[in-house]
């Protein structure tokens, strides 16, 4: 089943949360780089839009997807509120010795897979441990690699992203900060900055266009679990004084909480199990701290099946771009539901957020006929030099790679 609502003709919302910088943060973490900003004109060509944009995130800061930006910055702002200041540090072992003084303190999470991985590895990075609870049906790959960043990991039985949910939350105490990317009543200020670690990928964007000579996109696709890195999106683009292009959700046909919410014009749940294989957004329940901004930023929001997915995952894949199930939906939503039922045409410019690589290597071989290698090793050499060497800005297109 393949849906969509419109819901907003206005262009206002909120404001991004007024506080310290995160991209300042992540620009002092080691390794720390903006990850690619790729242009696909033969896409583009063949959907009928002008520009295709893909935010590459298969590799930021040592982790396949691009949720360390959010839970790095959560985490860090959580343990400098525990610690009363802000400790002086240049390098992540001097930011360790700084913490030290806390005694044994671990980081507890839910997660799909990714946002478990990136608190796991932030904890490793600054000597605490790790505790992350799953939904039953994780895929064995995601929790050996939550399980190689030194945590534990539980598998919650028979149990669905919220019970996890509500497991980890069982977790806080004195020696233990939980560090959600969803929010609940009494707990809203982690997932806060959660939200706020993601807007660095934005900014990046907004520098790599500048530097391409291209201007804003005039459409975004964000694919949503519980709405952290689209409410980002709203808080980014729909700041006062912007150019503001239609902001477009999708979710999977199964769990498509969001879009039910903004039927109902309020928070509703999607009840579970959620059997879709775009793991990351299995979420029954969108985050109440998110859905403000995610409600009155959204222009429209897309329902998609798992074929839908692996459309994107294939076409991506055709040019050298490694995008799992989750990280390619954006793409399956515009391929299935179509420019012109979007109000796209040759006019825009359309930015999608390729959100992980091949998280979970087996199935990502099997959906695509080849291994995440393999696609890495046929990456055209103007894509692989990435935003900065890609002529996105003087590519004339169709695309003759």
């Amino acid at each position: 089943m393949r849906g969509q609502v419109p819901v907003n003709d206005s262009t206002d919302g909120p404001d991004p949360t007024d506080g310290p910088d995160p991209t300042a943060f992540h620009r002092r973490l080691p390794g720390y780089q903006p990850t690619p900003l790729l242009s696909l004109p033969d896409l583009a060509s063949e959907l009928g839009v002008g520009w295709l944009l893909v935010k590459d995130e298969s590799s930021r800061l040592g982790l396949p997807a691009f949720k360390f930006l959010g839970a790095s910055w959560a985490s860090y702002r959580a343990l400098v509120d525990h610690l009363g200041h802000e400790p002086e540090w240049s390098t992540l072992d001097e930011l360790a010795a700084a913490l030290s003084v806390l005694g044994p303190m671990s980081l507890a999470t839910a997660t799909d897979g990714n946002h478990g991985r990136a608190v796991a590895s932030f904890a490793r990075r600054v000597g605490l441990s790790a505790r992350i609870f799953v939904p039953d049906g994780t895929a064995q790959a995601r929790i050996d690699a939550i399980r190689s960043e030194g945590a534990s990991c539980e598998v919650v039985p028979g149990g669905t992203y919220e019970d996890a949910v509500a497991r980890a939350g069982q977790e806080a105490g004195p020696d233990c900060l939980v560090v959600s990317d969803t929010s609940w009543e009494g707990y809203t200020t982690v997932p806060g900055w959660v939200i706020d670690g993601y807007t660095t990928i934005f900014s990046e964007i907004d520098e790599q266009l500048a530097a391409s000579g291209l201007a804003q996109p005039t459409a975004v696709l964000v694919q949503s679990g519980v709405g952290a890195l689209a409410a980002a999106a709203a808080a980014h683009y729909r700041r006062a004084g912007t150019p503001a292009p239609q902001l477009i959700c999708v979710e999977p046909d199964s769990a498509n909480c969001l879009m039910e919410s903004a039927r109902a014009g309020h928070l509703v749940e999607v009840p579970g199990p959620h059997p879709s294989i775009m793991a990351g957004l299995n979420c029954g329940m969108g985050s109440p701290i998110a859905w403000p901004r995610v409600s009155t930023g959204f222009d429209r929001f897309l329902a998609i099946g798992d074929r839908d997915a692996l459309a994107g995952m294939r076409e991506l894949a055709g040019r050298g771009i490694v995008s799992g199930e989750t990280g390619a939906s954006g793409l399956g939503g515009l391929m299935g539901v179509g420019a012109d039922a979007l109000h796209l045409g040759p006019d825009d410019t359309v930015l999608i957020m390729s959100t992980e690589g091949a998280t979970d290597p087996d199935f990502y071989s099997e959906a695509v006929g080849r291994t995440a290698e393999a696609v890495l090793a046929e990456r055209p050499a103007c894509v692989a030099a990435g935003s900065t060497e890609c002529p996105v800005s003087r590519c004339p297109g169709p695309c003759t790679r």
